[in-house]
């Protein structure tokens, strides 16, 4: 649990519980009914600003513990893509446990923030980095002429002869 959502059950507890307290002397004590409803609205008066900042302050952990889960999901799609440079965005979906949309959206969210360059092929539903852009069409290896694939971020590595090539950043 988020320290926001802990610290608003916290204080709408402690909020409560003064409430409940002032009711209960309330009750037991030999006062006149006018001091017992007294007794018990300045109870209330006490605990309503407890609770009330309580209950908000739940809210707005909860909200925070949702964007942080969002946030994670991004870092975790930005890594995918920088380590492998080329990434299936199914794939990437069952990874991060989430639909093709909402990874679209994560995709959408990255470039916003300029965190990701590079290009998407919706069609193929292939991600890939801006390194793996670099890559020309017929791109061939230095070593033996094979068709050069995406090892990783910076590097592309001939399947044929193992050879690695690293691309300027």
């Amino acid at each position: 649990m988020s320290q926001g959502k802990t610290i608003g059950l916290i204080m709408a507890g402690i909020g409560a519980a003064v409430l409940l307290l002032a009711a209960m002397w309330a009750l037991v004590s030999p006062m006149a009914a006018g001091a017992k409803v007294l007794a018990v609205f300045f109870g209330l008066i006490i605990s309503a600003p407890l609770i009330g900042i309580g209950i908000y302050t739940y809210n707005k952990g909860s909200a925070e513990a949702g964007e942080e889960k969002v946030i994670a999901k991004e870092r975790k799609l930005l890594s995918m893509v920088m380590t492998q440079g080329k990434v299936n965005i199914a794939e990437a979906a069952l990874e991060l446990q989430t639909t093709r949309d909402e990874t679209k959206q994560l995709i959408y969210d990255l470039i916003g923030k300029q965190l990701f360059t590079g290009y998407v092929n919706w069609q193929e539903g292939v991600l890939l980095s801006a390194d793996a852009s670099k890559i020309k069409e017929g791109g061939k290896c230095p070593k033996c002429g094979g068709q050069l694939e995406l090892a990783g971020k910076g590097i592309i590595k001939c399947p044929f002869c193992g050879s690695e090539v690293f691309i300027n950043q």
